[in-house]
């Protein structure tokens, strides 16, 4: 299956109004409702291409059909260590086919062609492991453990690191 990566445009908004909104639907990151007007905001400040954050559809290309978003969010260590953090979210009828480490990998080689990035860095869930399979199989590396990183599900969660590096 044969996917891309593009833009975000006016027909992706209901979509991404849906991660705002229905409990479930972006499995263990569902962090309680959200403003689904911060899309459409959202997408006319800067079509979700912003300097500091935004992302881009996941696109399965028989359709062609929005499958679900990559995100990024630039970082830092110290004086001079500037990161890109990813995630990604498919619908549910698009997991478990192989687009999300492709997707990852994708939009690694993307920002690495477009960026200066040197380092990029996804986090994940202990109990999802296939979003650890995945993030292997897109070339990133277990780091580590980050503590008591997350509030989710009414207590402070543990996360899993992971990194890629330019080199």
């Amino acid at each position: 299956m044969a996917i891309r990566l593009r833009p975000v445009g006016e027909e992706d908004l209901a979509m991404l109004r849906r991660f705002k909104t229905e409990p479930g639907l972006i499995g263990l990151d569902w962090a309680g409702f959200r403003d689904p007007g911060t899309v459409d905001r959202r997408f006319a400040a800067d079509s979700y291409l912003g300097e500091d954050d935004g992302g881009l559809i996941v696109e399965v290309e028989t359709g062609p059909v929005a499958a679900g978003f990559v995100s990024y969010r630039w970082g830092q260590f110290g004086a001079a260590g500037r990161h890109v953090e990813i995630g990604i979210v498919l619908l549910p009828e698009w997991r478990g086919q192989g687009i999300g480490w492709r997707a990852q990998a994708m939009f690694c080689e993307y920002l690495f062609r477009h960026t200066p990035v040197h380092r990029i860095q996804a986090g994940t869930h202990p109990e999802n492991i296939a979003e650890q399979k995945a993030l292997e199989k897109a070339g990133f590396q277990f780091e580590g453990v980050i503590r008591g990183c997350e509030f989710r599900d009414g207590g402070w969660r543990d996360g899993y690191l992971y990194s890629r590096l330019r080199s």
